[in-house]
């Protein structure tokens, strides 16, 4: 049997180099996250965000342009996070009713934005301002599509003739207009912290009712 060689001393460094490279643009992205609420979007400065993350200057503009490209890349990333609560909250329901997904779903993004409403709130603000259209449109056709693929499983599926993407996109705009606009209105201190619980329920009534005439006879 051939013997297996031992890795050598620039495969061994490889995997390091790579974590701490990641370390180093999440905190730098947690750093600007933190810091939007308190400093604002304009008056926010590089070197305040490189002191709060520990690094360097060298160090930001290895990883991002400029503060623009960073906040592009948090929202980005952002936005996945409550991509990936809600197709968890897709593989989890699948077979059940579309009640029951619509409000598994709902919850699965109440969670998500729990914690933190401030820095949701300077999300969905930021979002409006550095999101490049294309790149908006995407991730917004990404949501679409995983509400569609929610539709589509629940064991009583909308009727034949029904309009499966037109569903999915409705259900995506109340949902996202709801969580937005609460955290929007608390980030511009025109309202409390949402309870997202109320913003859930507000959403998943609207939701049934409009599936409910889709399904009805």
């Amino acid at each position: 049997m051939k013997q297996q060689l031992p890795a050598t001393p620039a495969t061994v460094r490889r995997r390091p180099q790579q974590s701490r490279a990641r370390q180093t643009s999440l905190a730098l992205q947690h750093a600007f996250v933190r810091l939007l609420p308190e400093r604002g979007f304009e008056a926010l400065t590089i070197r305040e965000i490189v002191d709060v993350a520990g690094t360097g200057l060298g160090s930001f503009y290895e990883y991002f342009a400029n503060k623009d490209d960073l906040a592009r890349v948090s929202v980005h990333l952002r936005s996945k996070t409550l991509l990936a609560a809600m197709h968890g909250a897709v593989a989890a329901q699948a077979g059940q009713t579309m009640v029951q997904i619509v409000h598994t779903i709902l919850h699965a993004l109440a969670d998500a934005h729990a914690c933190h409403p401030l820095e949701w709130g300077a999300h969905y603000a930021l979002e409006r301002q550095v999101s490049d259209p294309d790149a908006y449109a995407r991730m917004y056709e990404r949501f679409v599509s995983e509400w569609a693929s929610a539709l589509a499983r629940s064991s009583d599926a909308l009727p034949p003739g029904a309009e499966l993407d037109e569903a999915a996109r409705t259900c995506h705009t109340i949902a996202y207009g709801l969580f937005a606009h609460a955290h929007i209105r608390a980030y511009a201190g025109a309202a409390p912290a949402p309870d997202v619980r109320t913003v859930a329920r507000q959403a998943k009534l609207a939701m049934l009712g409009y599936l409910a005439q889709l399904k009805a006879p």
